[in-house]
């Protein structure tokens, strides 16, 4: 199994500051009050913590020496310096408190952000990114990608910049204290530091990998279960799970390399810290019984070794959070290669609008909906939409170096019904997909009632299509709401309409709560033919005779009118032979107008054709000609025909449930 991942991005791992930035201009987007208001609080809370420690040198000098050899000791002094003291440290607890918690709104409300961000430039991706992408390893973008960034926000950014101002303010203290312990100490963190980027530099490598392998391994999982059916058919169960043991290994090296040098890295740098706690209480010791430091006091070594806690302890935490923050860039850039896809080109000028017919019998656009469809140019002209569908010539591969289609030339009519008959892989639903712009085609020309599909906007191109999938997916959600899916602002009594066009209300009544049962899972519980006829409902509810909201019996006048105009040309027209019947249905108001057009053996006395037992078969059974019959089903029937050159049936009714506006 070959699984297609996110593509690593535009930018390199080496542009990690690229990267930061980009993640700090979410910050900036919303939080930017808050994020100051935490670097105060961080500010603070480091000048606390070093102002305690360096107080704690004048504690002992100042204010428990003396009371040592004091015959009666006064204690009010120490007392009020352990009053302030204690104040110090409770400023310093407050503020961490304070920039925590203030830390937690910003990541929740970053990661918010950025799925917003994901999803919505998502959906402006072209069909193209989602058949050449694992959905499991863009899944892995949503969940664990953005996920890494929660612990980087919450935790390891607040914690690196604590303690950067801490190591600052800790360094200005020591300086201050005495200069030459700060050489000591300063020795000791740069050995730290030396091995703090050998191993963290070979961890947050593996990290990387491993983020990647997480994508892999997540594209695998998903396509098995969905292609679990098929595993059992073919008995691939041990084949399956050998691919599988093969990208699972692959991730479990790489979190296991990681990991591994994650976790020697602390230890290691606590006993640096405890090595260089000795170190500084040697020489400070042994300079001041030498006598080559007469500055340094108890008070002034007991201050200082603190003070080195505090200088190396930061230094310790800041190597913790570089795992975590290589992790979270590595995230990042999957992120942000994402986001970097580029959206679906449109170029087209031409919309679709709705537009009505004027007293002079005239297209003129309109915000109404009703029912009745133009194509709008640039320069304001109206087309109608009437469905000829043409190609010529069409050459198109899905990849350069391999031709699906090689100069293709077909038509569809409207009210044509073509089937695309051939081989697996032949390009029948290539065509489909070229119709609809999900790709663009290399050479030719495809027009959509005469306009190039390349100039018309691809929303109204496919708002004017009705597609049925071969592989149905339905939403999590009610059988009405998926049917609805179709046409948002559909009424219970449109929806209803449409399956029972789609033929599915039969199964959907025999359901637990009828139209109103859940959904889940791809509508597992309900069989293929079903899914598919659901499918078809979603697309009748935004189609043609539907939206006029016509009743039950109205639909079947209809159905019955047709179905007799077009036996009635197999019979008398082509005398059952295997030629082309054109149909033709237009919408105007809430006037259905249907024409059936034949080029047979034609009509040479219509009127008598017309009357009621009139048969060109009176051998045949019920083999008259039917237009009576069409008649008594429709308004009204209009019937043109010559001789050798065949016949013409108008059939129109008007769909009553609701007014004309013409009439209103």
């Amino acid at each position: 199994m070959s699984s297609k991942q996110i593509r690593s991005g535009a930018k390199a791992p080496g542009h990690r500051r690229h990267i930061v930035g980009r993640l700090m201009g979410y910050i900036k987007r919303g939080y930017k009050a808050r994020f100051i208001i935490v670097l105060v609080c961080i500010l603070v809370s480091a000048i606390a913590n070093v102002a305690g420690s360096l107080f704690l040198g004048s504690l002992i000098d100042d204010y428990i020496t003396p009371l040592l050899g004091a015959a009666d000791p006064d204690f009010s002094g120490l007392v009020r310096a352990l009053v302030m003291m204690g104040c110090l440290f409770l400023v310093g607890a407050l503020c961490a408190y304070a920039y925590n918690r203030n830390m937690i709104v910003v990541s929740q409300g970053v990661q918010k952000t950025i799925r917003d961000d994901l999803f919505g430039h998502m959906q402006t991706l072209p069909i193209k990114y989602f058949d050449t992408h694992a959905h499991g390893d863009v899944m892995s973008v949503y969940t664990n990608d953005v996920d890494t960034l929660r612990q980087m926000f919450a935790q390891s950014i607040p914690q690196v910049i604590n303690s950067s101002m801490t190591i600052l303010v800790t360094f200005l203290g020591m300086l201050f204290t005495n200069a030459l312990l700060t050489v000591v100490v300063l020795v000791c963190v740069c050995f730290a530091l030396v091995v703090t980027r050998f191993l963290a530099g070979r961890s947050g490598r593996y990290f990387l990998r491993q983020q990647s392998t997480l994508g892999a391994l997540n594209g695998y999982i998903e396509e098995m279960i969905n292609g679990q059916k098929v595993v059992k058919v073919f008995c691939h169960e041990q084949e399956a799970q050998d691919g599988f043991d093969r990208v699972n290994d692959e991730m479990f090296h790489s979190a296991d390399k990681a990991h591994t040098y994650a976790s020697i890295l602390m230890p290691i740098m606590v006993n640096i810290g405890n090595v260089q706690y000795v170190i500084v209480a040697m020489v400070g010791g042994a300079l001041a019984l030498s006598g080559v430091d007469t500055t340094i006091t108890l008070g002034v070594i007991a201050s200082f070794l603190q003070l080195s806690k505090s200088f190396s302890n930061p230094i310790n935490q800041i190597s913790q959070q570089f795992n975590s923050i290589i992790m979270a860039l590595a995230g990042a850039q999957r992120i942000f290669a994402l986001l970097d896809e580029e959206p679906e080109e449109d170029e087209g000028d031409v919309t679709l609008v709705n537009v009505l017919l004027d007293k002079n019998g005239k297209l003129q656009e309109t915000q109404d909906r009703t029912e009745l469809w133009a194509w709008k140019s640039l320069d304001g002209t109206l087309t109608p939409l009437r469905g000829d569908v043409r190609m010529k010539d069409v050459t198109f591969g899905y990849v350069p170096e391999k031709t699906v289609l090689h100069n293709i030339s077909l038509y569809a009519k409207p009210g044509q019904k073509i089937a695309f008959v051939g081989a697996t892989g032949a390009g029948k639903t290539t065509i489909t997909n070229l119709i609809n712009r999900f790709y663009d085609i290399d050479r030719g020309e495809i027009l959509y009632d005469g306009i190039p599909v390349s100039r018309i906007h691809k929303e109204s191109l496919r708002r004017s299509l009705g597609i049925v999938l071969q592989d149905t997916h339905l939403f999590t959600g009610t059988v009405m709401d998926n049917i609805r899916y179709g046409r948002l602002d559909a009424t219970d009594e449109d929806v209803i309409q449409a399956a029972r066009l789609a033929n599915a209300d039969t199964f959907i009544e025999q359901l637990p709560q009828g139209y109103a049962t859940m959904l889940t899972a791809d509508g597992g519980s309900l069989s293929q033919g079903q899914r598919q006829l659901l499918a078809i409902a979603r697309v009748a509810v935004a189609a043609f005779l539907s939206q006029m909201n016509p009743t039950l019996e109205e639909v079947a006048d209809v159905k019955t009118a047709l179905s007799e105009a077009v036996t009635n040309c197999v019979v008398h027209a082509y005398e059952g032979k295997v030629e082309k019947i054109t149909v033709e249905c237009m919408i105007r108001g809430q006037e259905l107008t249907v024409l059936v057009e034949d080029k047979g053996c034609g009509i040479a006395d219509v009127r008598q054709a017309m009357e009621p037992l009139f048969t060109t078969k009176p051998d045949s059974e019920r083999c008259g000609m039917g237009f009576a019959f069409m008649e008594a089903f429709m308004d009204s029937v209009e019937v043109e025909s010559k001789p050798g050159e065949g016949t013409k049936v108008e059939m129109r009714k008007k769909i009553g449930r609701i007014l004309n506006k013409f009439e209103q």
